[in-house]
């Protein structure tokens, strides 16, 4: 039975005694009246007796009003808990509204992680907390942030779904290692946690947790359920709709197959770069790539083949550059790098180098693999956007025809081309 059937059955049982005791005080003024009438009636009667009897009567009603009003105090009490619960519910219900409808216009994490410590505060402010959300491999969730947590509570930096019995369970579970409960193997500490799982469309996009450094923590912690359940349940709903806007916003702007940036966003990118490399007086450089013989390749290994080729090319140059140079997918093989801040000559000396890294890739693949590369860059060899990637282009031209698998530079407007030739190889078993 609930507890607000209980209260209900108690409120039930207050209204009989009260009209109980008010019909019980009616009753002994009726006596009492009665009896007067008895003594006017007959005035032989002895007149002790008649008013003890009177006096008896007036005793006994006015205990039984007395108790009558007590039993009202405390029935107005239960209706006033009744009532304060009824205010408290629906103020936490306000607040989960707000939330939600604050979520949905969280850009990113970093939104939807302001909104969730700010309503958690408020709903339930004797508990830290933190964030845990998937990696794109979900092979692991990453802290996201926390708040309120207690001195010397570190939250993991990672946790792994197996050391954890609310994903494996996809249940909310309460660590409490002073109570005995069945702790997870990540839980290293002597304070009560409560795990809750975020769940949404049937997949888990992270893990809310909850931290208590009060003595009665289990008891505590078995209070939260019904909060931190809904927090759970508000957020991953936003996590779900961020993960979605993210997916379909790389999907516009990544190319599927090798992961690296399309067509259409390299143009974007080279326009704005060449913008400010034109406002600070910086060079920007452009390096054409285009894998040699690759429709041998696809005709002798298959496409199969040329797709793990691809991606491993990919992988290649987006390791063999800085994390502010842009790779792009230009079309078929052909693939292009945006050199920021990088005058010509360093470009061709990482176009040579990233030249090497593709030519190993023969011994991995078991095929013969390597790339022409075309450089260009400003001021050196073109003035605006409109001149950069065709001068590109032609320097790419002419390195497939010196022999392919080398870098030749644009010409400089104030100095030869500068190209550095590289002897073809030989095919494997030729000698």
């Amino acid at each position: 039975m609930s507890e607000v059937q209980k209260e209900a059955i108690e409120l039930q049982g207050s209204k009989v005694s009260t009209a109980a005791g008010w019909l019980a005080g009616i009753g002994a003024l009726v006596v009492v009246i009665a009896v007067l009438g008895v003594q006017i009636a007959t005035p032989g009667l002895v007149h002790a007796n008649v008013a003890a009897i009177a006096l008896a009567g007036a005793s006994v009603s006015l205990l039984l009003q007395l108790a009558s009003a007590a039993v009202g105090r405390r029935e107005l009490s239960a209706q006033g808990g009744l009532i304060d619960d009824a205010r408290r519910a629906l103020t936490q219900t306000d607040e989960l509204f707000m939330m939600t409808e604050m979520l949905q216009s969280a850009d990113g994490y970093e939104d939807a992680m302001a909104v969730l410590t700010a309503t958690s505060l408020r709903l339930l402010p004797g508990l830290g907390g933190a964030l845990y959300i998937f990696n794109n491999s979900r092979d692991r969730l990453d802290y996201t942030g926390g708040w309120r947590l207690p001195d010397g509570y570190e939250p993991a930096a990672t946790l792994a779904p197996a050391n954890c019995w609310a994903l494996k369970r996809g249940k909310r579970h309460v660590n409490d290692p002073v109570t005995g409960t069945l702790c997870c193997a990540h839980h290293a500490s002597s304070l009560g946690t409560l795990e809750v799982p975020m769940m949404a469309r049937g997949k888990v996009y992270g893990l809310l947790l909850f931290v208590t450094e009060a003595g009665d923590s289990f008891r505590v912690m078995l209070d939260s359920r019904r909060l931190a359940q809904a927090l759970a349940d508000s957020m991953s709903l936003a996590l779900s709709n961020i993960s979605l806007r993210e997916k379909l916003r790389t999907q516009s702007l990544r190319d599927p197959l090798t992961g690296l940036y399309n067509r259409r966003y390299m143009e974007d990118a080279l326009e704005r770069y060449v913008s400010l490399a034109e406002r600070n007086a910086s060079p920007t450089a452009v390096v054409m790539i285009d894998l040699d013989n690759f429709k041998r390749l696809n005709d002798s290994h298959g496409h199969a083949k040329g797709d793990a080729v691809l991606r491993d090319v990919a992988a290649q140059l987006v390791g063999g550059l800085r994390p502010s140079d842009i790779v792009c997918r230009y079309g078929g093989e052909e693939l292009l790098v945006i050199l920021p801040d990088c005058p010509l000559a360093d470009a061709v000396g990482r176009a040579e180098a990233l030249r090497l890294r593709i030519e190993q890739l023969s011994e991995t693949h078991g095929a013969e693999i390597s790339a022409s590369f075309g450089v260009a860059a400003i001021p050196e060899t073109a003035t605006t956007l409109g001149e950069l990637v065709p001068m590109a282009d032609a320097a790419l031209f002419r390195a497939k025809r010196d022999g392919k698998n080398r870098v030749n530079a644009a010409e400089s407007r104030n100095a030869p081309a500068l190209r550095l030739a590289v002897p073809r190889r030989r095919a494997a078993g030729g000698g």
